[in-house]
């Protein structure tokens, strides 16, 4: 595994990725499959993780738009209950069980 800098004349953007080198059995030499990790910043060197489109960034900013914390809340005070039941459950049956015993 290797992380390897290309540099995109047009945008003038380095973008850094990350190689994982494999041997083919087809054509009977090495192979890479490269993945995309981020932007290089030009100042720092520090690594910007991006699709290469800003795709995931406006999807965030939507996303961020569209909560509805009112019905987060009330899915998570279900869940919640949902699995404090069971708990009490198995308590009020080790008391039981404590009391025999």
């Amino acid at each position: 595994m290797a992380i390897i800098y290309q540099h995109d004349k047009r945008s003038n953007i380095t973008y850094a990725y990350e190689s994982h080198s494999y041997w083919d059995k087809e054509k009977k030499m090495t192979r890479a499959k490269r993945t995309l990790i981020g932007r290089v910043d030009k100042e720092t060197g520090e690594i910007a993780p991006t699709d290469g489109r800003c795709r995931k960034d406006k999807a965030k900013k939507e996303l961020a738009i569209d909560l509805d914390y009112k019905a987060m809340y009330e899915r998570l005070e279900r869940r919640l209950l949902a699995r404090e039941s069971p708990i009490t459950a198995l308590r009020k049956e080790i008391a039981a069980l404590k009391g025999q015993g």
